[in-house]
């Protein structure tokens, strides 16, 4: 991540090991399950693991689309493993989890994008694990009802759905999702009453005049939870970094999210969507 090029002091990040670390990794390993924390690179891997938590990534590892800030791989997936659901319900219980965070890739290829499987997912995980708290951060299924409804159906406790980054961007780095279908997605899971989060990344070229439409943009959708972070490049094939964002600025943004009328706003260089996660529910659900 971010290899010849020297990060601010405000991006180191925790070295990836230690006890609880090899725990996960193992687990994971063990039971066949994929996750967006070695997938995506993410750089806050070291915190969570230790913390013995991670974000799990279903439908296996290899997504349809390829967008240019993402590092998980592209091109023809597998089927769907029917064992997959149970095999994760059963390693959260394993890891005596009280919240975790679902995602996948994007898998244009099934009839529905996948959301049937997601559901089975979902159930599965609640009847293991009934006094869980989940989290599901969805692709943009097209932005299709009946799709987007077979989640909310399937009762997790917060749905997150990325936008990514602002409007005028989305066509440069997201490949086939659109800007207002991210919006749709929100807006459908906010109309019928249920917690929606969202974030994006800064530090690809947008202005703050867009970041602040971008804030706008996601209230105005119902959004009620948000996540700004620091986009980095995770290989030498990605978007290049344009401008590290001081945290001084994403406090003003964190700030700005909460006076327009967001109920939590998490917003600082090392932010991902999943991240802290169980504070979003704590302070929005529970």
């Amino acid at each position: 991540m971010e290899r010849g090029r020297r990060l601010p002091e405000w991006l180191k990040m925790q070295r990836a090991s230690g006890e609880n670390y090899s725990r996960v990794k193992h687990l994971v390993r063990d039971n066949n399950l994929h996750t967006i924390c070695t997938s995506g690179n993410c750089p806050n891997i070291g915190e969570c693991w230790n913390a013995g938590t991670a974000t799990f990534m279903i439908l296996g590892d290899i997504c349809t689309r390829a967008c240019k800030f993402c590092n998980t791989k592209t091109g023809k997936p597998l089927p769907p493993d029917p064992g997959e659901p149970k095999r994760l319900a059963e390693s959260i219980k394993t890891l005596k989890l009280r919240h975790t965070v679902i995602t996948s890739v994007d898998r244009d290829d099934l009839s529905d994008g996948g959301a049937s499987f997601w559901a089975e997912v979902i159930t599965t995980i609640k009847s293991i694990n009934p006094a869980l708290t989940i989290e599901t951060l969805i692709p943009d299924f097209d932005a299709v009802p009946e799709n987007i409804q077979k989640i909310i159906d399937a009762g997790p406790d917060v749905i997150s759905h990325n936008i990514e980054t602002v409007r005028r961007l989305t066509p440069v780095i997201r490949t086939k999702a659109k800007y207002e279908k991210s919006l749709d997605v929100l807006r459908y899971i906010s109309k019928l009453g249920r917690p929606s989060k969202s974030g994006f990344m800064l530090g690809l070229g947008e202005n703050e005049d867009e970041v602040f439409e971008t804030i706008d943009d996601l209230c105005n959708a119902g959004c009620r939870i948000l996540t700004i972070g620091q986009y980095l490049k995770p290989s030498p094939m990605h978007m290049d970094v344009v401008e590290y964002i001081t945290p001084e600025k994403f406090e003003m943004y964190r700030r700005s999210a909460l006076d327009k009328g967001f109920d939590f706003a998490e917003s600082s260089p090392l932010v991902r969507s999943s991240f802290h996660a169980e504070k979003h529910v704590t302070q929005r659900i529970l």
